[in-house]
Formats: structure tokens, C-alpha cells, sequence
């Protein structure tokens, strides 16, 4: 295995690079580091969320991941890891929550969370906490009213109907790491 050309990153943390890379591995590997899947170089908010989309990916889109390996050694202590929480902060609350809400059949509470304003800092995050708390109340309310033995065998009917939303928050989830790169030119 070199770098980059013919490079394919796996699940979890390796021992050594013959062993096989994660993203955060290939990272340190593309800045000459030593081999670690904490990375030194890279924006701990980054490297958090990177380790976690590697390992949550499957293996043909976890390749999608590749070209931004050369970009993610130098981003610790560029002032910009705010910036990124906020960005995964919005996305999980305005792209992620709702999409699992509509298959709840909470289509208004869906609505009502990507309606919210985009969240770019905590007075944003403040304003959307009480649609935020309606959301999951509602949520909860509805799991339990439908959490008994029907529940065990519509989990198996359901993998196929989630399938396509896991496939669509998994594409979302690698754009929102495009952007958290550079996020001071996410509009």
C-alpha cells in the first residue's frame, strides 16, 4: 500500500499501515506523522467527526473520503473549529433529526427543524432549543405509544424502507466533512 494513488481506508484503527488505514491514519500518514489515528496536525473537531463518518461508512463509500485527506493535516489551531461545531451542530439538527422524523411520521416537526434559521452560534442554537425539545418530546411520544412486540417484527419490515435515508444522511453526513474543512467558506 502507498500513498496516495492506491490507498483504501477501512474501518476502525489499525496497528500498523500494512495492517490497513482509517481516514485519521491516512491523515498522519499523508503528513508524514507517525502512525495514529489522533493526529496532531488535524483540527480535533475534524478529527472526531472523521474518525466516526470512517467507521459509520460502508466500505464503498467510505473510498468518497479519500481526496480529503490532504487537506485535513494543518487544520488544528486554525481558529476555525467554532465554526465547525456549529456546522455539525446545524446539520444534525436541521438535515439529520428531520429526516428521521419524517419516517416517524412527525412531518410537522421535520418541517419545523429545517425551517429553522441555519445555527452559526449559540444564540442561533439557543432559538432553535425550544422546536429542538418540541421535536423530541414528540418523538418520544411516539416511540413509546408503538415501543412493544409489534416493534421487534416492523424493525425487520423497516431496514428496507430505511435503507434510502441511510444512503441520503451518509452522503449528507460526507458533504457536511467537506465543508467542515474549510467552513469560513461555507455560505
Amino acid at each position: 500500500m502507498t500513498y496516495p494513488g492506491t490507498i483504501t481506508l477501512t474501518r476502525g484503527a489499525h496497528e500498523t499501515r500494512a495492517a490497513g488505514v482509517c481516514l485519521l491514519e491516512a491523515a498522519a500518514w499523508f503528513a508524514g506523522k507517525s502512525h495514529t489515528d489522533h493526529p496532531a496536525c488535524v483540527s480535533p473537531v475534524l478529527a472526531a467527526y472523521g474518525r466516526s463518518l470512517n467507521d459509520a461508512l460502508p466500505d464503498d463509500s467510505r473510498q468518497l473520503l479519500v481526496p480529503f485527506v490532504p487537506l485535513m493535516p494543518g487544520t488544528a489551531g486554525d481558529g476555525l473549529d467554532e465554526a465547525r461545531g456549529y456546522l455539525a451542530l446545524d446539520w444534525l439538527i436541521r438535515v439529520h433529526t428531520p429526516a428521521w422524523l419524517d419516517l416517524a411520521g412527525l412531518a410537522d416537526e421535520a418541517r419545523a427543524l429545517r425551517d429553522l434559521s441555519r445555527i452559526t452560534d449559540l444564540a442561533a442554537a439557543q432559538a432553535a432549543r425550544p422546536v429542538v425539545l418540541t421535536a423530541r418530546n414528540k418523538a418520544t411520544d411516539a416511540r413509546n405509544t408503538t415501543w412493544d412486540a409489534a416493534w421487534d417484527a416492523a424493525w425487520d419490515a423497516a431496514r428496507d424502507v430505511l435503507a434510502p435515508t441511510v444512503t441520503q444522511l451518509q452522503e449528507s453526513a460526507i458533504v457536511l466533512f467537506s465543508a467542515m474543512i474549510h467552513p469560513e467558506t461555507t455560505p
